[in-house]
């Protein structure tokens, strides 16, 4: 073998090694799919109208809970362009041209996969909180905001499907919940959706996450005050922790909304008798 091929051959082999965390643990490849974000499932054959209506829903919803300001003011810019030269105002002109206005805050990711659409959040977005105040809208008024949008399962951040990547993940997630609840304890359910993933066993992974869980805290299936929702999505895994996630139906915005006419059906009946 020539000095080139071997040296092609170490190169090649450098490029393959794995990274390591401080604990041993390997730090597995990128993925195309990235938390944090909001998987939703949708009408199948809608999932382009879905991607469309989710933009538009969750960029309203950003725009009021994380209001974007302006780096600076029109006035003070015209005040720096008086006492700029000609040349340094035209190199600011375009500099501002280039520069884009808003920086987008969700992006599709495409999952390549009926029914089901994934949006990703950049900073300062809180996936929980913008899916939650979405649930408490659609609760209070009745009204979804979308056609073919359905179950919203908010993601705080994502990793490679194995167990090690999946433990150290959702031991930073589940810390400012229960690392936090000094002299507190809650009663949890473990909420796991897995789609096109066949190499962990469901039974397998839950013991895993569980075994994340603090001591003290227990598990209720039937009125649990925290859910951990876990998504599974090829070789993508997805965590956060909710309330109230019974309560508001699962995040399904059409069984919340069916509810609430329910409720006000029966109300009007009530009136008229």
């Amino acid at each position: 073998m020539s000095a080139k091929r071997v040296s092609a051959s170490q190169g090649g082999s450098d490029r393959r090694k794995k990274k390591y965390r401080s604990d041993g643990t390997p730090v597995w490849g990128k993925r195309y799919i990235d938390g944090p974000g909001v998987w939703v499932t949708c009408v199948k054959g809608k999932e382009k109208q879905a991607v469309g209506e989710l933009y538009e829903l969750l960029g309203g919803l950003a725009s009021e809970l994380w209001p974007e300001v302006q780096e600076r003011d029109d006035d003070d810019s015209g005040a720096e362009e008086e006492e700029l030269s000609i040349e340094a105002q035209i190199a600011s002109e375009v500099s501002a041209m280039k520069r884009p206005k808003n920086e987008q805050r969700f992006t599709n990711c495409q999952t390549n996969t009926p029914c089901v659409v994934f949006i990703s959040c950049k900073l300062p977005v809180d996936p929980v909180k913008l899916v939650t105040t979405h649930m408490n809208n659609v609760e209070a008024t009745g009204v979804t905001h979308t056609r073919y949008s359905l179950r919203f399962s908010p993601v705080v951040a994502s990793c490679v499907t194995n167990l090690p990547e999946i433990q150290a993940l959702c031991r930073t997630v589940f810390e400012p919940f229960f690392g936090d609840a000094v002299g507190q304890k809650f009663k949890y359910k473990i909420e796991l959706r897995i789609r096109n993933h066949t190499t962990i066993g469901r039974t397998d992974l839950i013991e895993a996450i569980a075994k994340c869980v603090p001591e003290g805290h227990t598990v209720d299936l039937d009125d649990p005050e925290l859910s951990i929702l876990v998504e599974v999505f090829k070789s993508v895994c997805g965590v956060s922790v909710v309330s109230d996630y019974h309560k508001l139906k699962k995040f399904n915005v059409v069984e919340i909304a069916n509810a609430r006419a329910s409720e006000n059906t029966d109300s009007s009946a009530q009136r008229i008798e």
